[in-house]
């Protein structure tokens, strides 16, 4: 087809219609209603760009930060991943050399830096004795999970996980690594405190090819593959002599990747007149309605019997209070204010301090929606008292029954706004049709998932 123009190949038509009449979709379109929804699309988004919206910042930021989400995974190979794990790989396993990998477990009481000679002893003594009771055969795990002081392997009996040379203090490194598997140590000091330490494992590092699916996980989960594309760009903005910028070089290579991939160009076209739908959508409809207030009471007065009442309607308040006076206080307060600011006059009136004289519920009820509307105002006879208003056992209700109709369009706004809207928009496509020609090759249209 061709759309004020522009043409649509028969593939754009083919993604769009594929991807929103697949499985679980409810309401599947044949191809040739689909085919008037897409032309009432595509003519929205001529008259945005008519209207160059695609020249606002806001459309811009969004529409660079989508297609940058698509295209930026793309800019870093696999391989280069592949390739820097394994330098990940090799340092590791130069840093850790021929002394492996050990997974100790440790008892910690700490020790201040400002401790004076008696507190010294005391911790000392103290390590001692736990030492002591390891050695009579008391178990590690359960001493650790009672008297460490280090809470984070305390909760998992002084497990500390596995290590690598270089990764903690030179003492406690030491003395860990003198340890086979199933030794415990004496107190050891470090600059924390003292460390009875048991060595439950020694390893030396797996093979790349064991580890490697591990590393790359790490790598996504750290960031690296954007960091490595951010470098990638830079170094091609550097290589231009800084006649591109990074959103140069960002289109650049969506182009390259939709000369390619259909997918990917119908992706991210599909966003960028997305987004231009939805800005002229709001301004021609959802928001120009909402704001239209004349607009909105006129169409209620015009169609006030599509809003008639199934069963009739209180439009008012339900309320509790203590005293009698009350009861008429709040007929009083409310009874020359509009109904949408009776809630805030009984709040600085009657609930203004701490002390709470009312309770009230204010909105159109039906049968069935409060238990006092429904025993004074409808007459229900099966009804119960609120158990939560026992302290306000005066109720009371303020306001009118409307039998068959609403009083005001704002007594049903929402579904006033909605068809309201629906008009809007069909007299905006109306006007679209003839403002812009659209030509569809019936022909290739039948030939849709068919070629």
């Amino acid at each position: 087809m061709t759309v004020n123009g522009v043409p649509v190949t028969r593939s754009e038509f083919e993604y769009s219609y594929n991807k929103n009449n697949g499985e679980g979709v409810i309401d599947k379109k044949t191809v040739e209603e689909y085919a008037e929804l897409f032309v009432n699309y595509k003519l929205k988004v001529a008259a945005a760009l008519d209207e160059h919206l695609d020249t606002l910042s806001s459309f811009k930021d969004e529409f660079a930060m989508y297609r940058d989400q698509q295209v930026r995974p793309t800019i870093v190979t696999d391989a280069e991943i592949l390739d820097e794990a394994r330098k990940a790989y090799n340092r590791a396993k130069e840093s850790i050399g021929a002394k492996g990998l050990i997974r100790p477990a440790h008892i910690f009481f700490r020790l201040s830096t400002k401790a004076t000679q008696h507190e010294q002893e005391l911790v000392r003594q103290r390590a001692d004795s736990v030492y002591r009771a390891l050695q009579a055969g008391a178990d590690f795990a359960a001493l650790a999970a009672k008297v460490s002081q280090d809470p984070r392997s305390a909760a998992r009996e002084g497990n500390l996980g596995w290590m690598q040379p270089g990764q903690t203090f030179v003492e406690f490194e030491e003395a860990a690594y003198a340890l086979q598997p199933g030794q415990f140590s004496r107190p050891v000091l470090t600059p924390e405190g003292y460390h009875i330490i048991l060595v439950k494992e020694r390893k030396q590092l797996e093979p790349f090819e064991e580890l490697k699916d591990m590393i790359v996980r790490s790598f996504e989960q750290q960031g690296l593959r954007d960091a490595i594309a951010d470098m990638k760009v830079q170094q091609r903005i550097e290589q231009s002599g800084g006649t591109l910028t990074g959103q140069q070089v960002m289109q650049a290579r969506a182009d390259s990747l939709a000369a390619v991939d259909p997918e990917m160009k119908y992706l991210i076209q599909e966003y960028h007149d997305g987004l231009l739908l939805y800005e002229i959508s709001n301004r021609e409809v959802w928001e120009r309605a909402e704001k239209d207030e004349t607009g909105l009471r006129a169409w209620f007065d015009a169609h006030k019997k599509d809003y008639a009442w199934q069963e009739p309607h209180y439009k008012g308040i339900a309320y509790h209070v203590k005293t009698k006076a009350d009861v008429k206080a709040v007929k009083r307060s409310i009874k020359k204010v509009p109904f949408e600011q009776w809630a805030e006059v009984l709040r600085t009136t009657f609930n203004a301090d701490s002390v709470i004289r009312i309770r009230v519920e204010k909105g159109i009820f039906k049968a069935g929606d409060n238990g006092t509307i429904d025993r004074l105002v409808f007459k229900l006879k099966q009804t119960t008292f609120d158990a939560e208003n026992a302290d306000y056992p005066i109720e009371a209700v303020y306001g009118k029954k409307q039998k068959k109709y609403p009083d005001d369009y704002t007594d049903v706004r929402g579904q006033v706004v909605a068809d309201y809207q629906q008009m809007l928009e069909l007299e905006w496509v109306k006007s679209l049709r003839q403002r812009y020609p659209v030509q569809i090759n019936q022909e290739i249209l039948k030939t849709v998932n068919r070629h």
